[in-house]
């Protein structure tokens, strides 16, 4: 039963929450302790109520889960929970996730606890309803990592550049509507609708969407590092330098996503694909050489 509570919470999912973290990287406080203390604990409280979002979803998808060649294998679609313990699970979570807002953050607890109250709030409506739009559903799922970095940047009392506001919610939305080319893939294939409105995507106009997507998102990143009010705050010219990694590991994604047709776990992807992750090393490492040595 453990394991089948762990496979409902998707703990691995909970790599996504890194967003939250993106503030201090950006804010020049990576040495600063108290602002980890605070990042983290709103990052375990932004992972609690993401988790208890997915046990939702997953007691609302039960039927149409179990006619997914993958997600039939989640607990509550294969049987190994039954409803009411998916839903005392997801309490339980809520729980969890806004208390930690009030007793362990030192300052902005309440604004936090709105911040992921909000995000609660805006993924039960896609759950119940907006989940059946195109288009709307990927924008809506793409708002709640801006969400994160907000949760984040509100913790740590860090300014946030709107060029990296509109880069994050840029990036979501690509990995977003390249998990939504493999739900198109599977539909193709096997004629099985994983979600209602996959009949109103396909492979052309999402290889366009993604594309563009690209663009602009590199473009966006380069205008962050060149803009006045970056250079003023970290005291140097030359952040632009990290855009070469960020281009290539869009690229990448690209590629897995494309060439590969592996773009079904975004998370999964990050996890295991070593060109992406030497990427990230690469863009974090040079980061942490222009700004710190």
């Amino acid at each position: 039963m453990i394991r089948a509570i762990i496979s409902l919470i998707r703990p691995q999912q909970w790599a996504k929450n890194v967003f939250v973290l993106l503030p201090l990287f950006f804010g020049g406080q990576l040495f600063n302790g108290w602002c980890w203390h605070q990042a983290i604990v709103t990052f375990f409280a932004f992972s609690f109520i993401a988790s208890s979002v997915y046990c939702i979803n997953d007691l609302k998808d039960i039927e149409a889960d179990r006619k997914h060649p993958k997600k039939c294998l989640r607990p509550l679609a294969s049987g190994r929970l039954k409803p009411y313990q998916g839903v005392i699970i997801s309490s339980i979570l809520v729980t969890l996730s806004l208390t930690m807002c009030f007793l362990w953050l030192e300052r902005q607890a309440l604004q936090v606890a709105l911040l992921i109250a909000s995000y609660f709030v805006i993924n039960m409506a896609y759950c119940f309803k907006l989940k059946r739009y195109a288009i709307i559903d990927v924008f809506i799922l793409s708002l709640g990592f801006v969400i994160r970095l907000f949760a984040g940047g509100v913790s740590c009392n860090v300014w946030l550049s709107p060029w990296i506001v509109l880069m994050t919610f840029l990036l979501a939305l690509f990995l977003a509507f390249a998990k939504r080319r493999d739900d198109v893939l599977i539909y193709e294939s096997n004629n099985v609708i994983v979600r209602e409105n996959i009949v109103r995507y396909n492979r052309p106009f999402l290889n366009l969407t993604l594309s563009i997507i690209a663009t602009i998102t590199i473009v966006c990143y380069i205008m962050y590092t060149v803009s006045p009010q970056v250079i003023s705050n970290f005291h140097t010219e030359y952040v632009y330098v990290t855009s070469i990694f960020v281009l290539i590991a869009i690229l990448r994604y690209l590629q897995v996503t494309i060439v590969d047709g592996k773009s079904g776990s975004p998370t999964k992807i990050l996890l295991e694909d070593r060109f992406i992750q030497s990427c990230i090393g690469l863009w974090i490492l040079s980061f942490i050489i222009i700004l710190y040595v």
